[in-house]
C-alpha cells in the first residue's frame, strides 16, 4: 500500500488517540533525543512508517511550543550509512555552543549464520550535530564497536548524555558475556573525544541479562539511574511485564565514576504498557520523562489490534519527576489542564450519571477505603484496602490483570483516551499505564465505595498533531 493511502486508512481508525503523541502510520517505540531548544520542545522516536510491526528504525520527530500540541515533522534521520543500515537506534540530545548534539546507536547486522548476541552484530556510537534540531549538519562514529571494552556481548547501546561542571558524561546500556546487565560510562571535554572509565554500575543474575535505555541525571542533589532491564523474573506483584522499566537512587563518586545505590530497583509503572523512559530538563528546571506506551515481546500474552489497521504504539503522557518524602513521584504536566472542559463535580455517592470516552477523572477520598471502579467497556480498578488490581476483559486483547500492594489510597487521577488508560495514584506515588481497545459507546463510569469524597470529571479536547 502506498504511504499516502496508508495515512488515509489510519486516519479513519476510531482507536487513534486524541491527546497522545503518535506518528501518522506504522511503528513507534523508544523516545529519543528529548530537548527544549530555542524555546521549542523536540521529541524524536524510533519509527518505521511503512510497517506497524517494526523493522530498521528511523528517528521520527515532533515539535511543540507547549508540550501539549505537537507538530509532525519530517523524519530526522534514517538508516542509510555503513554504520547504521539496520537501524538508527536509540540515543539522546544535549545542547552545546548554540547547537544540538545527538548521540545514537548505529545498528549493523552482518549477513550470515550468527546469533546476533555474541556475534554478528555491530553497534556504534554515532555523533550528530544540528544547528536547529531539524536538519543534520554532519554525523560521524565517535566510538566504534571494535573500541568497546572486552567482557561484553555485541549489545552495547542507547547513549545518554549528562553535563556536570562543564564536563560531559555518556552512559551506555550493556549485556556482559556472563549475561548480566551493566552500565558503561565515558567522559569527554568536547563531545568528540571520549574516554572509557569502566562501569557506572553492574547487575547480577537476578537483575536481568541486559540493561538498555539508560538515563542518568541529578535531581534534588541525588543521582538517579533510569534503566530498562530485560530478563528480570516475574514475582507475584513485581516485574510482570516481559520487560520492565525503573530506576535506582543513590550517590555518585565522580572521580571514580561509580554510583552507589541507596534504594532497591523500583518499577516506574505497574500497568501493561510502559517502557524505555527518557528524560530531559526544560527551561523551567523540570525533569520531564517521556516513555513508550508499549513493551517488546508481548506475544502471546497480549497484542494490539491496530496492527491490522496500519499502525501500532504511541507515547505515554509526558510526566514531571519529583521527590516527595524521599520517593520519586510522576505527575502529569500542568499544561494538560488546558484540555479540560465540561467539568462535572459530584460526591462519591452521586456518580451514576458519569460516562465518557476521552476524559480526565480526579477522585479525592476523605479516607482510604476499598473501592470498585469500572471504566470503559470492561476495565476494572479494584482496591481491597491492601492490593490495587487493574483488570481487563475482552477489550484488553489478552491483557488480564496487574496487582500491586498500596498501603492507602487518598487520590486517583485517571486519563482515558480512545485506546489508552493512565492511572496516577496518590499524586503520582504509583502509576499504571495500559492500552485498551473498547467498542464505541462503551463509556460508563461506575464507582462503588463506602468512602466519602469527591469525583471531578472533565472531557478532554483533542490536541493538534
Amino acid at each position: 500500500m502506498h504511504l499516502k493511502d496508508l495515512q488515509e486508512k489510519v486516519k479513519q481508525d476510531p482507536w487513534r488517540l486524541n491527546y497522545h503523541v503518535m506518528p501518522e502510520t506504522g511503528w513507534l517505540n523508544d523516545p529519543n533525543g528529548a530537548i527544549q531548544f530555542n524555546g521549542t520542545y523536540h521529541i524524536y522516536y524510533q519509527y518505521v512508517p511503512e510497517d506497524p510491526t517494526g523493522g530498521a528504525t528511523h528517528w521520527g520527530h515532533m515539535t511543540s511550543k507547549d508540550m501539549v500540541n505537537f507538530k509532525q515533522e519530517p523524519i530526522f534521520m534514517s538508516p542509510e550509512n555503513i554504520y547504521d543500515p539496520d537501524g538508527v537506534y536509540s540515543g539522546s540530545a544535549i545542547e552545546k555552543d548554540g547547537e544540538v548534539h545527538f548521540f545514537y546507536t548505529g545498528n549493523v547486522k552482518k549477513p550470515g549464520d550468527y546469533d546476533y548476541i555474541f556475534s554478528g552484530r555491530e553497534q556504534h556510537v554515532v555523533h550528530v550535530v544540528s544547528k536547529d534540531g531539524f536538519e543534520v549538519d554532519y554525523r560521524e562514529v565517535v566510538i566504534a564497536h571494535t573500541d568497546f571494552p572486552t567482557g561484553f556481548t555485541d549489545h552495547i547501546r542507547d547513549p545518554k548524555l549528562l553535563e556536570k561542571d562543564g564536563h560531559y558524561y555518556m552512559v551506555l546500556g550493556a549485556r556482559t558475556e556472563k549475561n548480566t546487565g551493566s552500565i558503561l560510562v565515558y567522559d569527554s571535554a568536547d563531545l568528540e573525544d571520549w574516554t572509557y572509565h569502566g562501569t557506572l554500575l553492574e547487575g547480577d543474575e537476578e537483575q536481568g541479562y541486559m540493561w538498555e535505555c539508560p538515563d542518568f541525571f541529578e535531581l534534588e542533589e541525588q543521582s538517579v539511574l533510569v534503566l530498562s532491564p530485560q530478563g528480570i523474573l516475574a514475582e507475584k506483584y513485581k516485574h510482570n511485564n516481559p520487560h520492565v522499566a525503573g530506576y535506582l537512587v543513590g550517590d555518585t563518586d565522580w572521580e571514580e565514576m561509580k554510583m552507589t545505590p541507596t534504594t532497591e530497583f523500583q518499577e516506574f509503572d505497574r500497568g501493561f504498557d510502559f517502557y524505555a523512559p527518557h528524560t530531559f530538563e526544560d527551561d523551567q528546571g523540570r525533569r520531564i520523562m517521556w516513555s513508550w506506551m508499549g513493551v517488546g515481546d508481548i506475544m502471546p500474552e497480549y497484542t494490539n489490534p491496530t496492527i491490522a489497521r496500519g499502525w501500532q504504539h504511541a507515547m505515554a503522557l509526558p510526566r514531571e519527576l519529583v521527590f516527595v518524602d524521599g520517593q520519586l513521584h510522576q505527575r502529569p504536566l500542568e499544561e494538560y489542564k488546558q484540555l479540560r472542559h465540561n467539568e462535572i463535580k459530584r460526591d462519591l455517592d452521586q456518580t451514576t450519571d458519569l460516562a465518557g470516552e476521552v476524559y480526565e477523572l480526579l477522585i479525592d477520598f476523605d479516607q482510604s477505603a476499598p473501592f470498585h471502579l469500572k471504566l470503559r467497556q470492561d476495565t476494572e480498578l479494584i482496591y481491597d484496602g491492601e492490593i490495587l488490581t487493574l483488570k481487563h476483559g475482552k477489550s484488553g486483547y489478552g491483557r488480564r490483570k496487574r496487582m500491586t500492594p498500596v498501603a492507602e489510597i487518598n487520590q486517583l487521577q485517571i486519563f482515558v483516551d480512545t485506546s489508552s488508560i493512565e492511572i496516577f495514584v496518590n499524586d503520582g506515588e504509583y502509576t499504571l499505564t495500559t492500552r485498551v481497545y473498547p467498542e464505541e459507546g462503551q463509556d460508563t463510569i461506575a464507582l462503588e465505595t463506602e468512602a466519602t469524597g469527591t469525583v471531578t470529571y472533565w472531557d478532554l479536547e483533542k490536541t493538534v498533531h
